[in-house]
């Protein structure tokens, strides 16, 4: 068998292995003790994690994800071994041969060294790492740059490296998400509510620091804004998913959803460019959370437009993104 010319790596946040105390405590030790996510102190920091976070969120948050999970697993698993299939099938397509394709989490299963491995039992000794973060950030996209090289510090021979930064503002990302939103309202014959674009946040001091993540969330709410021909009043962007009682970026979104009830804004959709793949976050902060937090207020329609995950305008990017970045190879 011939060896391939590269494979390619699509890596996510991560997942906890089953929706019970249990496997989020171990997800949530890994995750949150990542100082790409938190850099507190370490002693400090072990003290809070371990007296009080990982004694008290497990529980809720595993009921959070028995309310979203599937037969597969969870839904970021589950859909990113959708994505990595169709990715796999549209590579061959359009590079006439097998372009090895893996899912690997920073957090968690499938890991890093298991996708590596399976990369090099198939013969890969180049390796495209996609991570799945459109916009660039400390505690997503480095992080992954952060786990795959602890995977790979044992390997006597490392592969070739090429690394997708950011895709924020890429032609066919922009196109797919307008597509989506067009798809939505559409779907509900033309009615259309205030559009708010909502983004993982991240402690203000971190963009102090130098991080670009705020600047490439507005350039694509921009992009999008455009490309949908919104006027400057029918749209807004915020972040949401904070934690811990330091500032993170503004505006908030369960505020925003808030105050636009209490305001008289009868209807909102809401769309979340900084996921590739539906998750807690988006299914049950989104879709259930957030929606009380609209109605509640005094909104009166509340419509989530999913993630891109495995349509086929999004899996059509990530072919453009392989093919651009493996020139060369």
């Amino acid at each position: 068998m011939s060896q391939p010319r590269f494979g390619v790596l699509l890596a996510n946040l991560g997942t906890p292995d089953a929706p019970t105390p249990a496997a989020v405590r171990r997800y949530l030790a890994e995750f949150l003790w990542d100082e790409r996510v938190v850099d507190v102190s370490r002693p400090l920091w072990w003290l809070i994690l371990h007296g009080v976070i990982l004694r008290v969120r497990p529980g809720r948050v595993a009921r959070n994800y028995a309310a979203v999970w599937q037969a597969e697993g969870s839904p970021l698993l589950a859909i990113g071994r959708r994505q990595q299939r169709a990715l796999a099938e549209r590579l061959a397509e359009c590079f006439g041969e097998t372009i090895p394709v893996e899912l690997a989490m920073t957090y968690g299963n499938p890991s890093m060294e298991r996708a590596g491995q399976a990369l090099r039992d198939a013969g890969v000794s180049r390796i495209l790492v996609l991570p799945l973060f459109p916009q660039y950030s400390r505690s997503t996209t480095a992080a992954v740059f952060d786990r795959l090289a602890r995977a790979l510090k044992p390997c006597p021979h490392l592969p070739e490296l090429r690394f997708v930064n950011s895709y924020h503002d890429h032609p066919a990302y922009i196109e797919a998400l307008a597509a989506s939103v067009r798809e939505h309202w559409a779907s509900h014959g033309g009615e259309r509510g205030r559009l708010l674009m909502s983004y993982h946040g991240i402690p203000r001091r971190y963009a102090e620091s130098g991080d670009p993540y705020p600047q490439q969330c507005a350039a694509t709410s921009r992009a999008l804004a455009e490309a949908l021909d919104l006027a400057d009043d029918a749209w807004l962007m915020s972040y949401q998913s904070r934690f811990g009682r330091e500032e993170w970026l503004r505006p908030y979104t369960d505020e925003t959803l808030q105050a636009w009830g209490g305001e008289g804004v009868e209807h909102v959709d809401v769309i979340s460019p900084a996921f590739a793949a539906d998750c807690l976050e988006t299914l049950e902060e989104l879709e259930v959370e957030n929606r009380d937090n609209f109605l509640g207020a005094g909104g009166r329609v509340y419509r989530y437009i999913p993630a891109l995950n495995d349509r086929a305008d999004h899996i059509a990017l990530f072919a453009q993104l392989v093919e651009q970045h493996s020139r060369g190879w």
